[in-house]
């Protein structure tokens, strides 16, 4: 038994050779301390190492559970955060809506910030801790915020990002008002056929009725009663949604812009509110 034996055991079931490098990569820095390095000056994993190894592919084979609830942790943007079975794990195309907001913030000082289903946290603390904002994560489920705090512990921004259950804008204040809300809300339409992977993530982060759109309707609704003069809202979409969400905005928001990720899909749509 080697590493490249076992690094061949996932492809032989069927994950892509690329991707089993970078998930035997992530096992042996995660569970071994073991990196590129390592490997070049010739080191060997013991036996039982090689065992345990073995163990963390199996269980990636059997079920095709995410590498990252395998090792409790995903990257995102610079950052390995927590990630368990409670929550949704990070996705790359997440880090254009993030992007787009720190560049907001910082453009024209922006203080306030409401990140609504913030599940991991991983949104409100890249914004927190990539800007002089403060943000109000809020989600309907205490595991995730749990997962939450412990994301915000670990960066060690917990004066500048907080987190509170509710659901959607339920147990905001009114007198609370943001500069922007940003939210990647559940979006995909009941009944859509799910790959095995993501059949792992929370069904609550995933679904959501009207075709996917219920939830950025909610929002969208009662964003203005939230959101400071000319404050902003910020959606990530999923696959053909984008003219659907810009056309629930434009009562209320103008300047809409949709941004579309690496894919050439529309990923993100973004609106300001207008004078009231």
């Amino acid at each position: 038994m080697s590493i490249q034996t076992i690094t061949k055991s996932l492809i032989d079931a069927g994950i892509e050779p690329s991707e089993a490098k970078y998930e035997i990569k992530m096992l042996l820095e995660h569970f071994f301390n073991y990196t590129a390095e390592d490997s070049a000056r010739g080191k060997e994993l013991t036996s039982e190492q090689l065992e345990t190894l073995q163990e963390k592919v199996a269980l990636r084979i059997k079920d095709r559970t995410p590498i990252q609830y395998i090792i409790g942790e995903a990257w995102f943007m610079g950052e390995f955060f927590k990630v368990t079975p409670d929550v949704l794990i990070p996705r790359d195309e997440t880090e254009i809506l993030v992007r787009q907001a720190i560049d907001l913030i910082r453009e024209h000082n922006l203080k306030t910030i409401l990140d609504i289903g913030t599940g991991s946290g991983c949104i409100a603390c890249t914004i927190a801790k990539n800007t002089e904002a403060t943000v109000l994560g809020v989600d309907i489920s205490s595991d995730a915020l749990r997962v939450a705090l412990d994301n915000v512990t670990k960066l060690k921004i917990n004066n500048r990002a907080v987190f509170r259950k509710s659901d959607l804008f339920e147990k905001v204040r009114e007198d609370e008002k943001f500069d922007i809300i940003v939210s990647n809300p559940p979006y995909i339409p009941f009944g859509t056929e799910l790959d095995t992977e993501v059949q792992h993530e929370p069904k609550i982060a995933l679904f959501a009725d009207e075709n996917g759109l219920q939830i950025y309707r909610k929002i969208i609704e009662k964003a203005p009663e939230y959101l400071t003069t000319g404050g902003y809202l910020m959606f990530e979409v999923g696959i053909n949604e984008a003219a659907q969400i810009k056309s629930l905005m434009e009562e209320n928001f103008y300047e809409i812009i949709v941004t579309k990720d690496l894919a050439g899909i529309d990923r993100t749509v973004v609106g300001r509110l207008k004078a009231r």
